[in-house]
This record gives structure tokens, sequence and C-alpha cells, in this order.
């Protein structure tokens, strides 16, 4: 029972690190000046854009790409030696064949009751087998 859990919980957690690492995203980051006005990550920032005349140059952007994985290898049997294949095939023949259904066994007795005991005759005889 506890390895059919763990077995779970790192599948779970492979499937996820899989998942993280092909993700990316962007930070941009909106400055005036030297103070920071706005950050997002998947949407865009929001400028500052007063009513008093800024100056283009004190304000500025910064983006930061955060890059994921974006080439996983998939690799078939075809990549693999011979003897590793032939090794595989063995295991999975093996196990497939296991799985193999029997056919429904009939149990002629299965719905049977015997017949209630109204005298235990061994003791009524005084019959003791020894």
């Amino acid at each position: 029972m506890r390895t059919k859990i763990m077995h779970s919980i790192f599948s779970i957690l492979m499937a996820f690190l899989v998942l993280f690492s092909t993700f990316s995203f962007t930070v941009e980051k909106h400055y005036c000046g030297n103070k920071l006005v706005d950050t997002a990550i998947f949407t865009e920032v929001i400028r500052c854009y007063d009513t008093e005349v800024v100056a283009d140059s004190c304000c500025k952007d910064d983006v930061e790409v955060v890059k994921g994985q974006d080439q996983l290898k998939v690799n078939t049997l075809d990549d693999l030696d011979f003897n590793t294949q032939f090794v595989f095939t063995a295991y999975l023949y093996a196990y497939i064949s296991q799985a193999v259904c029997l056919p429904k066994q009939n149990i002629p007795h299965q719905y049977y009751s015997p017949p209630k005991l109204v005298v235990d005759l061994q003791v009524l005889h005084d019959v003791y087998i020894i």
C-alpha cells in the first residue's frame, strides 16, 4: 500500500517537473526615474502618464524573459541497441502474459445451503471416532 502511494506521488511530481521545465514567461517592470511603478508577469505593464510633462528619458521598461526548455527528446524503441530491445520486449511479453484472464469457473455448490441439524446423531448414539 505504501509503495503504491509513493509511486503515485513520484509520478505526479515528475509530471509537474516536466510541465514547469517547459513553461516560459516574461516579467515586465516599468520604472519612472528610480521608482518602480508597475510589475507584470503575463500582461503588459501600466506606464506612468501623468498630466505633467514627463520626459521620456526618465521612464524605462525592463523586460526579463524566463525561457523554458523547448526541445524534449522522445526516444523510440528503434533508438535502443539490440540487447536492450530484446530485454525490453522479453520483459513486456512476460508482464503481459501474466495478465491473461482465466475463464470464469463454475462452482456447483455455491448456492447450496446445508440442512438444519435437529439432533446431533453422534451424540445421541454415543458414537465417537477415535
